[in-house]
């Protein structure tokens, strides 16, 4: 039967048993984790502007003779290019040096 005494001799030990455990936090983040938080950041604006101009959408009738005719104006469903576009404004602020 192990015991605590067993297991661990010192508080050198427990300390470094604890610290195998815990989780690394690194607080300085690389290029990369930037430019994909940034990437994901732009996403999230275009997506939401379009939703936003979704509920915007517009729709009109006009009669000719015996038919009807319906037009529906939806927006435009964003792509690569506009989230890429908004990174880049994203990125450039963030490079911006600070005015003091």
């Amino acid at each position: 039967m192990y015991t605590y005494k067993d297991m661990l001799k010192s508080p050198q030990e427990w300390a470094e048993a604890l610290k195998s455990l815990t989780p690394q936090v690194t607080v300085n983040k690389n290029g990369y984790e930037i430019r994909t938080e940034l990437l994901g950041m732009a996403k999230d604006i275009v997506w939401h502007d379009y939703s936003a101009q979704w509920g915007q959408f517009e729709v009109s009738s006009s009669k000719d003779g015996n038919s009807v005719t319906t037009k529906v104006e939806l927006p435009t469903v964003p792509g690569v290019e506009q989230v890429l576009e908004v990174a880049d404004k994203l990125y450039d602020f963030v490079n911006q040096k600070s005015k003091n």
